[in-house]
């Protein structure tokens, strides 16, 4: 699934494309009939990310809420160029200034009035964003004290409403450069070890979210050997729903 780093890169490749445009809309999926003709005449006044979530807002208060989930994605180009997915798993299609930003696959794709789009209680209920320009700290740790403390901190910190944007990938390259057993309790982490695991992924992700290098690097994510110890890589299923964990034994204790 697309981390926070991944939205965000996307808004800042399409927001030269639309912002303050009044964009051509081609509305492609049965589900987005007729959003070509409520958007026409439009500009967009603003492209945002939030955590995985990403916003175009609209004159005349309409938004378009985008959440990739697995199989989504968005494409940005020159008009006529070859789109990288096949033209009939376009959703929506918006172009200015010869450009084109296409929308593919869904998989969650909302028209919202802008009230609804601030109100909905998805969007309202997440946690602070990893990459907002000041982290809510004080609100992240409100949150995960709030959590279940025998929880692995791991499954914690990859939970939305804690902290919005951190996906599996940075969860376990976090733990890790923070020397923190991503299966150790909440009732057993102070709040300095899981501050660390923000202050070490914010910096990384957020190189990502400008040059889209986020799978570059990696210090432990889907590797066989520690960097640090040169020791194996333990990893297992983690949380409801059995996200790959990786660690270090040796290191993260």
């Amino acid at each position: 699934m697309p981390e926070g780093d991944t939205i965000a890169y996307a808004a800042n490749r399409i927001r030269p494309i639309l912002l303050g445009e009044v964009p051509q809309i081609e509305a492609r999926h049965g589900s987005t009939r007729g959003w070509d003709e409520r958007l026409a005449g439009r500009a967009v006044e603003a492209v945002e990310p939030y955590g995985k979530h990403l916003f175009l807002r609209f004159e005349g208060d309409l938004a378009i809420h985008s959440h990739l989930r697995m199989t989504g994605s968005w494409y940005t180009g020159r008009v006529g160029a070859r789109w990288r997915r096949a033209p009939r798993r376009a959703w929506m299609v918006f172009r200015a200034k010869n450009h084109e930003v296409v929308q593919f696959d869904g998989p969650l794709l909302e028209l919202l009035t802008g009230l609804r789009s601030r109100i909905d209680r998805r969007v309202a209920n997440l946690g602070p964003d990893i990459l907002a320009e000041a982290f809510d700290e004080a609100r992240f740790l409100k949150r995960l004290r709030e959590d279940d403390p025998t929880r692995a901190v791991g499954d914690a910190i990859l939970d939305q409403q804690t902290v919005a944007g951190i996906g599996n990938m940075w969860k376990a390259e976090g733990c890790f450069d923070a020397r923190l057993d991503p299966w150790k309790p909440l009732a057993r982490t102070t709040d300095e070890e899981v501050l660390r695991v923000i202050e070490a992924v914010r910096p990384r992700m957020a190189d990502s979210a400008r040059g889209g290098t986020q799978m570059r690097e990696r210090h432990v994510y889907r590797l066989t050997h520690c960097p640090r110890c040169g020791g194996p890589i333990a990893s297992r299923g983690q949380g409801d729903d059995n996200r790959m964990t990786y660690w270090c034994p040796a290191c993260q204790h």
